[in-house]
């Protein structure tokens, strides 16, 4: 027998798009919310990621809009000195859960449920009771589009030989077996989280191995901080690297121009990094990482036999006591955007690069706001999630359009200015307005660095 249950919105997934959209539209009108979730509770991918793992952003820009993630401290000290706090995986997950048990099933607005396949056609599965659901929704929401993957969701893409010890870095904390040699394969964000563990529990940088099939552009993240203490800095920043690429002549120039200010880092100074994904680091972090002196620029992982490596490039040989930990996953998957608004669809996407909660809790206003459909898709621009360098110009374009596009509504202008999510604000300083010349000057340098992306974007597309 199948139930029949009704609501405003069908949410598929219960991970930080799913809860920061639903937080918008529980707190800004009364519509009723039916969230679906295949994990046990909210948080997504975060209820598998390794325990290690901390976001690598401030806890200001994560969560929900309607409930701060910690406490708005500063770290004292570690490698992220100096910089707003960064939460743990534990408590990003209490985090979500403390919102789903206090603030959105008190209402009596929101049905949650949790270990439950959707099935399509607005039909879902409990996996344990093996009860079926049929639900009568005004909007489906689905908030899975991004297709967030970690190592410990997905096997390898290449083929690890029996005997061979290969490992998510779900593993590392429970590594017992002594290892002369640990390699690292994979350049991004989760490959950066493995090698600064093994660093930062006194493994000698010279037995960790890390193959690095393309080198990366980085944030640097003293740069990717909320206003207030850090608002004078934002500003000039982002003036800088938009006078830098208004200058630039060609893309390679752009790169140059853009990390000679101090908007973007690399691992090597002498490698130009062909890759972007939005990976923050500290420069303390970043020197840590440069300890790590055997650096595998060979491709990516074809095999992992007994005795070596294989690689789309060549072969290195390897040893029995190694230990292989795999950061392959794809993390955030580079898709073709989809209409945010589609009818009774509403697809949750970036509107602002790397920003996915903030994102959709922007979707959510937007959707509690506006009536008409192609209004509401002008203001939602997606920004797909970057992957190569050339990604870097198209993100910050799209970024910039978007923003030009918001600053002709005032009621926007207000809601950003107030939303916690939205990091960037200037909401909790009465006294930020900034100098009418710098404005002006800010305004004439974005439009030229805006011209000048599109130009070199023309040029290589």
């Amino acid at each position: 027998m199948t139930n029949k249950l009704q609501a405003d919105y069908l949410v598929i997934g219960g991970g930080a798009m799913g809860m920061a959209f639903a937080d918008v539209i529980m707190t800004e009108t009364e519509s009723t919310v039916i969230m679906v979730d295949r994990y046990h509770q909210p948080g997504g991918h975060w209820n598998v990621a390794y325990p290690y793992v901390r976001l690598h952003q401030p806890s200001a820009f994560y969560g929900v809009n309607s409930k701060k993630l910690g406490t708005d401290s500063i770290d004292a000290g570690g490698w992220n000195k100096g910089l707003y706090e960064l939460a743990t995986n534990s408590e990003v997950c209490a985090y979500f859960d403390q919102v789903m048990q206090q603030q959105f099933l008190p209402t009596g607005r929101m049905q949650y449920f949790p270990m439950s396949e959707y099935q399509g056609d607005n039909k879902f599965r409990s996996l344990m009771s093996g009860e079926e659901f049929e639900v009568v929704a005004k909007k489906l929401v689905d908030a899975t589009f991004m297709n967030v993957t970690v190592p410990s969701m997905v096997k390898p893409a290449y083929s690890v030989a029996e005997g061979v010890e290969c490992v998510p870095p779900n593993s590392l904390p429970r590594v017992s077996g002594d290892y002369s040699h640990y390699v690292i394969i994979g350049a991004g964000k989760t490959g950066m989280d493995a090698c600064l563990f093994l660093l930062k529990n006194g493994v000698n940088p010279d037995v960790i191995s890390w193959i690095m099939p393309r080198d990366s552009w980085l944030l640097d993240r003293a740069n990717i901080q909320p206003a207030g203490l850090f608002a004078d800095s934002l500003v000039q920043g982002f003036a800088r690297q938009m006078a830098a690429i208004a200058a630039s002549e060609s893309v390679d120039d752009l790169f140059e121009k853009v990390h000679a200010c101090g908007q973007l880092l690399r691992f090597d100074e002498t490698v130009t990094p062909t890759m972007y994904r939005c990976a923050t680091v500290t420069k303390a972090e970043l020197e840590q990482l440069r300890r790590i002196k055997n650096v595998i620029r060979l491709g990516h992982v074809q095999s992992i036999n007994t005795d070596a490596i294989v690689f789309d490039k060549g072969e290195v040989k390897t040893s029995d006591a190694t230990l292989f930990v795999d950061c392959t996953a794809d993390g955030l998957e580079r898709r073709a955007a989809e209409p945010v608004f589609a009818s009774n669809k509403i697809t949750l996407q970036s509107v602002r690069t790397c920003q996915q909660v903030f994102s959709a809790a922007y979707i959510g206003h937007i959707e509690a706001t506006y009536d008409n459909e192609d209004k509401k898709n002008e203001m939602s621009v997606p920004v797909p999630h970057p992957d190569s360098h050339i990604d870097f110009l198209r993100t910050t374009l799209a970024n910039s359009l978007n923003a030009a596009q918001w600053s002709q509504d005032q009621d926007l202008q207000v809601w950003l200015k107030n939303a916690r999510l939205d990091g960037f604000s200037q909401a909790d300083s009465d006294d930020s307005e900034m100098d009418p010349k710098v404005m002006e000057e800010l305004i004439l340098t974005t439009m030229a660095g805006i011209t000048k992306l599109q130009k070199l974007l023309a040029e290589v597309e």
